[in-house]
């Protein structure tokens, strides 16, 4: 089960919502992220660039290594092998948190915090 904000979304049925699509509501304790992909990896999520996403924080410490397995089962719309290899991002994709490379925050063994900003570019361009 995963937990994604609904800002900004206006629907009148919010339980039935819920029940089609798979998204909940969040609560208190629910630790919210940022994710923003860019320099063509916006292309593997839809086109779409900024993504708030929450997820049940409770009983769980949630690492990059479980958001990049989480962002492959949700968010990724094509091409998935283009964005993960061997259990991380490929080569060629750079990742920021919080504005630092993440190989100076222990890369997938990173513990995702409350509004920490995630971000995938690619580095990787055709010519």
């Amino acid at each position: 089960m995963c937990y994604v904000s609904l800002r900004n979304v206006n629907i009148k049925n919010i339980s039935n919502f819920a029940f089609q699509t798979g998204y909940f509501l969040i609560s208190m304790a629910d630790l919210k992220i940022a994710l923003e992909f860019g320099g063509g990896a916006e292309v593997l999520v839809g086109n779409q660039k900024v993504h708030e996403v929450a997820f049940p924080s409770k009983n769980k410490v949630w690492t990059i290594g479980d958001l990049l397995y989480w962002i492959k089962d949700n968010i990724l719309k094509e091409r998935p092998e283009l964005f993960l290899q061997d259990g991380s991002v490929r080569p060629g994709i750079l990742v920021l948190v919080n504005d630092a490379d993440w190989e100076l925050m222990d890369t997938v063994n990173y513990e995702l915090k409350s509004n920490d900003r995630i971000v995938f570019i690619s580095t990787l361009h055709g010519g």
